[in-house]
């Protein structure tokens, strides 16, 4: 179910990159720190407070259930008009004349090209008798898709991103192959958004065939077993191509492509016209008998499940799973019993078995334990589990009954995916990574329980230098927070050390170790970099998740702020030195966070944040986030969001740290808009001369997919910025 997984607002996992967001009304004066419209000054990078160009107010006012809340910066909502666009070249001009002036930020970018140039692999999965894997030589923009006959055998290029477009920017974004392992549909993502076109490719012949299904979105294909065609998700084609970035997107529609005709043609599967917000992911069993459709309808992972019968000509959909009560992830079926993981009465999570014939009896397979159950696959007729215990990886494997077969070991505390396959197959590939080790591909043989080493990068760093320990600290109301603190071995308790805190705390998505090229740089000169577990996420299942979304979302800041002091309270650093970043929903983490504690922080970066609380919902996909954090349009919700919201509670005449936002152009999935407005209103409010920036890419988007360049050119300028307002010698 990564497909559904893929629409939220998602974390960056490092400070480099991504691996795939009161009811007192403050209206900003028009003339609160803005410049009357005109000219707008030339850029000056002073030893004092920096000027930025000029950015106009407006006199747009909302009601809110009887409260009026001023939106001085709305025109910045309109991303394609000249005036917003002159903006963002004239904030970029500021800021890169900012950040070319930091000495030593050639070093860096120098120090991260070295340690980036290493060979990145992807576990391989097989498909009839065929691997497939992606590789990447070290520096390329894109990985490239491999084939082989076997593990050891010689590979055969399938699909070069880079060859697509001169700056990397064409990514492969999803990628379906037949059982027999002779065709490849594969998706394409350009500039980084969400929308995709797919195209087949012959694996035989190594060309594309003439197909091409466009407007797709949060979805991947299914192919039928005969390999005639695949079923798949979409969007009707936007009215206004120039806004398909902007406009919201409803009623999404399932569909069948069969090879060789065009996708005008395509046959309509199942549609709602009822229910705007429903999508549809489909699946096709591996007997071939059955179509599986999962039906959501906003980022909570409760779904409904309905089913058609392939082999029966003129078959209807039959509902499985009538409401949106629980998370149901098909696993695989024994003919008309289907498997199922669901937390319905298990926040944790467990497995059951629904017979079709009988759906009211419905049998639990493996029981919710007392961790969180991530991932299941049914390889060599066993379940191959993934939990996650403090944040970290254990595997279990267990028979088809439930039993317990073996414990896998891993290398260590970190985090391992994969354990992909199909029933029949005797084996699985999984990677595993930590803080301080890039990820290692292995292949598990499922008879003998055996893992072995199947590529592992070489390094231009000892890994043995550092070190990782997790610790527990007490949030607000007393609640045990886990939070992992990385670091050169030895570091010295004593307040001064340079310190990156990363939150995200949303979406039921955990926060688990991984490498990161440029928090090793960090640590290289000395910083510490600290990963807090926080409410809202999935660390530990379905409870965790809803302590902090809607009228409990303050619960994500206060666990996040309770970080900062434990880590100032044991001497590890101090608020000076002290950063915190967060992407997309942890973007609306750090913008909180620092309104609301603006004295606590040396620094801030929020990456594409969610930062108009009151207005996301009017924004592409944004509508589906209502099931994180409520919506404007509800008094009560309406009441927690405005307490919160960071564009709304920025108050002039107020010290607030170095910040520096992050944002693209071709975000589709939290529109641009966020940051722009936020950035203004913060440099209009900012008292004190600590810089306030904002870094707005172009060709680019949320993050998934971002060429190898991007993200190099992105982490110097993080560290650059960290480092200078911090107090860090990055020339060393």
């Amino acid at each position: 179910m990564s497909s559904l997984l893929a629409r939220h607002p998602f974390r960056f996992l490092t400070l480099g990159g991504f691996l795939s967001v009161g009811a007192l009304v403050w209206a900003l004066p028009p003339q609160a720190g803005a410049v009357s419209a005109g000219k707008s000054p030339p850029p000056v990078m002073t030893d004092a407070k920096l000027i930025y160009p000029t950015t106009k107010t407006v006199t747009q006012v909302d009601e809110y259930h009887g409260e009026k809340v001023a939106d001085p910066y709305r025109w910045l909502e309109s991303l394609d008009s000249a005036e917003t666009q002159k903006w963002v070249e004239e904030q970029n001009k500021v800021t890169f004349s900012y950040l070319e002036k930091i000495p030593g930020r050639d070093k860096i970018k120098q120090r991260l090209t070295e340690l980036w140039n290493y060979e990145k692999f992807s576990a391989p999965f097989k498909e009839g008798n065929r691997y497939f894997y992606s590789y990447n030589t070290g520096l390329q923009n894109q990985g490239v898709l491999y084939t082989m006959a076997a593990l050891d055998g010689t590979p055969q290029l399938l699909l070069d991103p880079n060859t697509l477009a001169k700056d990397g920017t064409v990514a492969l974004a999803g990628l379906g192959v037949t059982l027999d392992g002779n065709l490849m549909a594969y998706g394409l993502s350009a500039a980084g958004s969400d929308w995709q076109e797919w195209r087949v490719r012959d694996l035989q012949t190594g060309k594309d065939l003439p197909d091409v299904v466009k407007w797709i979105k949060f979805s991947g294909v299914a192919w039928s077993k005969d390999g005639k065609g695949f079923f798949y998700g979409r969007y009707d084609e936007p009215k206004n191509i120039g806004k398909s970035l902007e406009d919201l997107n409803f009623f999404h529609k399932l569909y069948y492509h069969r090879l060789g005709t065009p996708q005008s043609q395509d046959a309509l599967v199942y549609e709602d016209k009822t229910h705007k917000e429903w999508q549809f992911v489909p699946a096709v069993t591996d007997d071939g008998k059955y179509l599986i459709v999962t039906v959501s309808k906003g980022t909570d992972h409760k779904f409904r499940i309905l089913y058609k019968a392939l082999d029966k000509p003129g078959s209807k959909f039959v509902e499985l799973i009538n409401n949106f009560d629980a998370e149901y992830t098909f696993i695989d079926n024994d003919g008309p019993v289907f498997y199922f993981k669901t937390d319905l009465k298990s926040p944790k999570a467990k497995v059951i078995a629904i017979d079709v014939r009988k759906p009211s009896e419905r049998r639990d397979l493996i029981a919710e334990s007392a961790d969180t159950l991530q991932h299941v696959a049914l390889v060599n007729n066993q379940f191959v589990t993934s939990y996650l215990h403090d944040a970290t990886t254990q595997v279990k494997v267990f028979d088809r009954t439930g039993k317990l077969v073996k414990d896998i070991a891993l290398p260590g505390l970190g985090t391992s995916m994969g354990f992909g396959g199909r029933r029949n197959y005797k084996e699985t590939f999984y990677a595993f990574t930590s803080y301080n080790t890039p990820p290692i591909i292995y292949r598990l043989d499922l008879t003998t329980f055996e893992s072995k080493v199947w590529k592992q990068p070489q390094l231009k760093f000892n890994p043995q230098d550092f070190e990782t320990k997790q610790v527990f600290y007490p949030s607000k109301d007393g609640t045990k927070i886990p939070m992992f603190l990385t670091s050169r071995k030895g570091l010295q308790q004593n307040g001064q050390n340079p310190t990156y805190l990363y939150g995200y705390g949303g979406f039921n998505i955990p926060i688990v170790p991984g490498f990161s090229v440029a928090d090793l740089v960090w640590m290289e000169h000395g910083g510490l970099i600290a990963y807090a577990n926080l409410r809202g996420g999935g660390e530990y299942g379905e409870e965790w998740h809803r302590a902090g979304t809607k009228l409990r979302k303050q619960n994500v800041f206060d666990d996040f702020i309770g970080a900062a002091e434990w880590l100032i309270q044991n001497k590890y650093t101090s608020s000076p030195k002290l950063a915190i970043a967060g992407g997309s929903n942890g973007g609306l983490l750090v913008g909180a966070c620092i309104t609301q504690r603006p004295e606590l922080f040396g620094a801030a970066i929020p990456a594409v944040g969610v930062m108009d609380m009151l207005r996301f919902h009017k924004f592409t996909i944004g509508w589906e986030w209502i099931d994180d954090y409520g919506s404007s349009d509800d008094a009560a919700e309406f009441k927690a969001l405005r307490a919160y919201s960071p564009y709304h509670n920025l108050k002039p005449g107020t010290s607030y740290p170095a910040t520096m936002v992050t944002t693209a152009d071709h975000d589709d999935r939290v529109v641009p808009g966020h940051s722009f407005k936020f950035a203004a209103a913060l440099q209009a409010a900012q008292k004190g001369t600590a810089p306030t920036l904002i870094r707005i890419d172009v060709r680019a988007g949320h993050g998934a997919g971002k060429p190898t360049g991007k993200r190099i050119d992105e982490a110097t300028d993080r560290l650059s910025f960290l480092g200078k307002v911090l107090g860090i010698d990055l020339s060393k």
